[in-house]
């Protein structure tokens, strides 16, 4: 018997379903219905329209109907709205966008992948004219055509997250003024605070003027207005607040939502509907470490999803093991990663857990572009179970992240990632590859073999009168050094251990962490039982303290900064 299948949402869960059951199926009869013009284009790639890096917006949509008709056998039904669900008698009503015309189809099973719309606020001043979003190729190619017809310079992104960066970064490289507005303390959510310090340092090293811990409280013509009362100019506004699941069709339709807002889904993806399925950013899904379920609007998950839709519908077998979130973004010079949960989330949700803060070569030094890479471990105390990572630098971070990914996917252990064997090139990597050596150091403070302090840690206790002993050459300190520390080169240390007090607890540093480490285990073994490695070193400290230094005026912790 010949199947028929309807999917709404031609972008990539529905399309990937689509394809997925024409290479099970060669019989089925599938249909898919986008209320917009183009299916299957590239959303995560939008905002590269923008800074010219996507010069073309036609190249964003990857099929068209045609296409998929040609080549799959699919039809795809563009400018065609579901409107309702008709669950007893199996059939979605639809209405043509362009000419009005109203009629019903039939189906066998049905996939949901309607996405996510944009937040926007009930405030003063967002319906105007030059307020935009950013959902589709349509809404990238208006407020482009409208920035550049009306010769724009002044431009606020209301949002950090992934979209408004990557908005706020493609504006600023085409040259305008921009200035972004995040209501947390901080950008780029799946990265701790102390991690995101380096980005923000580099949005406003590039000339974007970063606002956090204030919202949007209205938008007027010429300047958006700010929750402290501070005004910003602004002749176009991007909301990039958030996204919030596309449900109403399945709540129209009497199908179960969940706890988050997302329509609710077993295993293999069916809804309380056993004729229907969801995908993609309008479902709920299992988080693997928090063992709860949660939202996740990426679009690999999503794939993977509609994958496993197709293949149940058709009896295949699939292993639903959750997700774990893992994403990347390139700001600026950096490149940056982050999988599974962060130090911040693993504490909210009560789960015992350290991390290691590492700054190692992402790749032999002698190598040219060699560039420092700084990477967070977080671990699961006592079991050593990898619970997350993020990663940022100039290389290749977001290989690394895909390392951590793979091994928090197996359920891998601090262990297991020093056991590690990767590949070794100097002009890719060094030796002992900075994942490696992060296990290493996580060990270390999981075993007890030393303690740590982390750089967030470092202003009160330089304000308490705290004792820091800089492991650096002369020439380093004299380049910028905390405002306390006593500095005891580490070729000079065995010579000098007679000046570091016995009586109060020692913090020691050099840039990165490494001579400190090696500092401190000289001391440990030459009986001092009270010193600590600063995670992190100065280099950490001083992309800690940068932003907030320079951004409300406090004073420096240290003489000078240092970003070598």
């Amino acid at each position: 018997m010949v199947k028929k299948i309807l999917i709404i949402g031609g972008v990539a869960g529905g399309a990937s379903a689509a394809a997925r059951i024409r290479r099970i199926d060669e019989t089925a009869e599938i249909i898919m219905f986008e209320r917009g013009p183009h299916v299957s284009f590239s959303n995560c790639s939008l905002p590269f329209h923008l800074s010219g890096i996507v010069e073309d917006s036609s190249k964003l949509v990857l099929m068209n109907p045609d296409s998929f008709e040609s080549k799959y056998n699919i039809e795809a039904r563009v400018q065609q709205e579901v409107i309702s669900i008709n669950r007893m008698d199996k059939t979605i009503t639809v209405q043509h966008l362009a000419t009005g015309e109203i009629y019903e189809e039939s189906y066998d099973h049905l996939i949901l992948s309607p996405g996510a719309r944009p937040i926007i606020p009930n405030l003063d001043g967002v319906q105007l004219p030059h307020v935009f979003t950013v959902r589709n190729v349509v809404d990238i190619e208006r407020l482009n055509k409208y920035i550049q017809n009306n010769q724009i310079n002044n431009i606020a992104v209301i949002g950090g997250g992934f979209i408004g960066v990557e908005v706020a970064e493609n504006l600023r490289i085409a040259g305008r003024n921009i200035s972004l507005v995040e209501f947390a303390d901080q950008i780029m959510m799946p990265f701790d605070y102390d991690m995101v310090q380096i980005l923000h340092k580099e949005m406003i090293d590039k000339g974007i003027e970063l606002i956090v811990s204030d919202g949007l409280k209205k938008v007027t013509e010429g300047y958006v207005e700010l929750n402290s009362g501070k005004k910003v100019q602004a002749q176009v506004v991007v909301l990039a607040i958030g996204v919030r699941p596309e449900t109403s069709l399945a709540e129209e339709a009497g199908l179960e939502i969940g706890a988050l807002g997302g329509i609710k889904v077993n295993a293999n993806y069916l809804t309380n509907d056993p004729s229907i399925y969801a995908v993609g950013d309008a479902i709920e899904v299992y988080h693997q470490l928090l063992r709860k379920p949660t939202r996740l609007a990426l679009a690999g998950p999503a794939q993977r999803q509609a994958r496993a839709a197709a293949d149940h519908l058709y009896g295949i077998p699939h292993h639903n093991k959750g997700v774990i979130g893992s994403s990347s973004i390139q700001i600026f010079d950096l490149v940056c990663a982050s999988t599974g949960i962060n130090e911040k989330t693993a504490n909210q949700a009560g789960i015992a857990a350290d991390s290691v803060y590492i700054i190692a070569p992402d790749k032999v030094g002698l190598m040219p572009n060699s560039n420092p890479l700084h990477l967070k471990l977080v671990f699961e105390i006592p079991t050593g179970r990898i619970l997350g990572a993020q990663a940022i630098g100039k290389g290749s971070a977001d290989k690394r992240i895909d390392v951590i990914a793979t091994m928090i996917t197996m359920g891998g252990t601090l262990e297991d990632l020093k056991e590690l064997e990767l590949t070794y090139s100097p002009m890719f990597s060094t030796a002992k590859d900075v994942v490696n050596l992060a296990a290493l150091v996580a060990l270390n403070i999981l075993y007890d073999r030393f303690e740590q302090v982390h750089v967030s840690d470092i202003r009160d206790l330089v304000d308490n009168n705290g004792v820091f002993i800089d492991v650096r050459e002369k020439v380093e300190f004299a380049n910028g050094h905390l405002v306390n520390a006593k500095n005891i080169p580490l070729s000079e240390l065995r010579d000098r251990m007679n000046e570091i007090p016995s009586d109060v607890p020692v913090y020691v540093h050099c840039r990165s962490s490494q001579r400190s480490y090696n500092a401190i285990m000289a001391l440990r073994n030459s009986g001092y039982d009270n010193v600590i490695n600063v995670s992190g070193s100065f280099l950490g400290i001083c992309l800690y303290e940068y932003f907030n230094d320079i951004t409300t005026g406090r004073k420096p912790i240290v003489t000078k900064y240092n970003f070598k």
